[in-house]
C-alpha cells in the first residue's frame, strides 16, 4: 500500500495571518492544503491519505473533505506539541489503518506545487532502497557555524537541500519515531534527520525547484504565480 501523511499542524506566525493558519489561506476561494491533498487523491498510486490538523481546525479540515470530495482521506487527527509529536501521530494513525510495510509519504501541508511525476518517483525509490528523500540542488553558498566559532562552507557541489515528500516504510520509520520518544527528543526538524541520527541509509531524489514550502508572504506571491502559470499552460498550451 502506499499511504500518505499530510502534516498540517502549523500556525503560521511567519506568514503574519491572524484569521488563518497558513494551510487554510486561500487562493481562488480554495484553501492551500486542498490544492496540496488534491495532487495526491487525484493520484491511482495513492491508496490513503491521512491529514494531521490543528485541533481547533479538524471541524473545517471535515468540511473541506466533503465539499472537495477528497475520497482518498481515511482520517483527519490532532497535532501534537511539536512538528515530530505531529508526525508521529499521523504514522501512529497510519499503522492502525495499513499495513506495517507500507510506503508512506510525509508531506508538508503547504507544499501545493508538488508534482505527480515526483511522487511517483518516491514510491520507486522506496520500493528499491527502503527510502526517499525528495531534494534540490543547492544554488546558494551554505556558511556552517561550529561549536568553536570557526566556519566551515562544504561544496555546493555536493550539497542538496531536502525538501517534501520524505518517503519510507511504515514500520522504519516509525521504529525511529518511538526511539526519540523513548529518549526524550522530540526537536528533530523532519523525519529525515531523524533517520539520518538512527543510522538509516537515505536515498535521495531530485525535484522541481517549485515544490516550495508556502511560509511567507513572498512564498504565497509565488505560488499564485506558479498557479497563474498553469492555467495559462491548460489553455494557451504553453
Amino acid at each position: 500500500m502506499n499511504i500518505v501523511v499530510i502534516f498540517a499542524g502549523g500556525s503560521g506566525k511567519r506568514m503574519n495571518s491572524v484569521a488563518k493558519p497558513k494551510q487554510f489561506l486561500e487562493l481562488n476561494g480554495k484553501p492551500i492544503i486542498v490544492y496540496t491533498l488534491e495532487v495526491f487523491d487525484n493520484l491511482l498510486d495513492i491508496d490513503g491519505i491521512i491529514v494531521v490538523c490543528i485541533e481547533g481546525w479538524i471541524p473545517y479540515m471535515h468540511k473541506l473533505v466533503k465539499k472537495y470530495e477528497l475520497n482518498k482521506i481515511v482520517e483527519v487527527v490532532c497535532g501534537g506539541e511539536t512538528g515530530q509529536d505531529s508526525i508521529y501521530h499521523g504514522l501512529s494513525a497510519a499503522a492502525r489503518h495499513y499495513p506495517a510495510d507500507s510506503i508512506v509519504l510525509i508531506h508538508d501541508g503547504v507544499r501545493p506545487l508538488i508534482d505527480e511525476g515526483t511522487i511517483i518517483e518516491n514510491i520507486a525509490l522506496v520500493k528499491k532502497t527502503g527510502s526517499c528523500i525528495t531534494c534540490v540542488p543547492a544554488v546558494e553558498t551554505f556558511v556552517v557555524s561550529q561549536q568553536d566559532g570557526s566556519l566551515f562552507i562544504p561544496s555546493r557541489a555536493d550539497s542538496l537541500i531536502a525538501r517534501a515528500p520524505q518517503s519510507f516504510i511504515l514500520k522504519d520509520i516509525l521504529e525511529a519515531h518511538e526511539s526519540a520518544r523513548i529518549e526524550g527528543k522530540h526537536d528533530f526538524i523532519d523525519c529525515c534527520t531523524m533517520m539520518s541520527y538512527y543510522g538509516r541509509k537515505l536515498s535521495t531524489i531530485i525535484g522541481p525547484m517549485e515544490n516550495i514550502k508556502i511560509t511567507t508572504p513572498t512564498d504565497f506571491f509565488v505560488f499564485r504565480a506558479m498557479e497563474q502559470v498553469h492555467e495559462n499552460q491548460q489553455i494557451f498550451g504553453f
